[in-house]
């Protein structure tokens, strides 16, 4: 079995297998470095401030939209790129991931400053449409020599890490002055996804 077919099979059962991670992640042997594909997984997403930034705004604005987005939001994000990173370690071609990426960074910390309250349907969905392009990247970067199953657990642990970071500053939204600090963290985000955009698009 391919490491890719292989990253399509295992990440699918990521979400699933959540509770059992810690268990998978030293039972399953013999499909590459294991303590390697965790480690690389879990780098991945904290390696790039496009990654960081988009992934912190989710939590951001979830605790910003209160129940149930504070909770919905953060756990769309790794389910839907857990099948962005199937796409990615496939070789499926998705044009403009980058520009996607730095689109992410740009909506969402729009959405935080601005303190929009769309239908959670559509939040919703565009956090999906965003997590897509984060985990095609992190799935088409599968390290050759990293076992498939541990590096899934590795970036979806660390993505839910700093969705929790996001929620936690979030908190400071009950307040009137922090609801000012939250706002003006999501500007600052949102001008980092510009320079991202920027950056993306001379690339292209």
């Amino acid at each position: 079995m391919t490491s890719r077919w292989r990253l399509a099979i295992d990440t699918v059962l990521v979400p699933a297998y959540g509770s059992l991670a810690p268990v998978i992640a030293f039972a399953h042997t013999g499909q590459g470095d294991i303590s390697g594909g965790l480690l690389a997984g879990f780098k991945h997403p904290i390696s790039g401030l496009d990654h960081v930034v988009a992934m912190v705004a989710v939590g951001l604005w979830g605790a910003q939209l209160g129940r149930p987005a504070i909770w919905v939001l953060p756990v769309t994000f790794p389910i839907v790129m857990a099948f962005g990173a199937v796409l990615g370690g496939l070789g499926v071609p998705i044009p403009g991931i980058e520009v996607g990426i730095a689109l992410s960074a740009l909506a969402l910390g729009a959405a935080v400053a601005l303190a929009l309250t769309p239908p959670l349907w559509i939040a919703g969905l565009l956090v999906a449409l965003f997590a897509i392009c984060h985990g095609h990247a992190h799935g088409a970067e599968l390290p050759g020599s990293a076992n498939a199953m541990t590096y899934a657990i590795g970036f979806v642990a660390a993505t839910g890490t700093l969705h929790a970071l996001g929620i936690l500053i979030g908190t400071v939204n009950r307040w009137k002055a922090g609801g000012y600090a939250l706002r003006a963290g999501g500007a600052l985000i949102s001008g980092c996804g510009v320079y991202f955009l920027m950056s993306a698009i001379r690339g292209v």
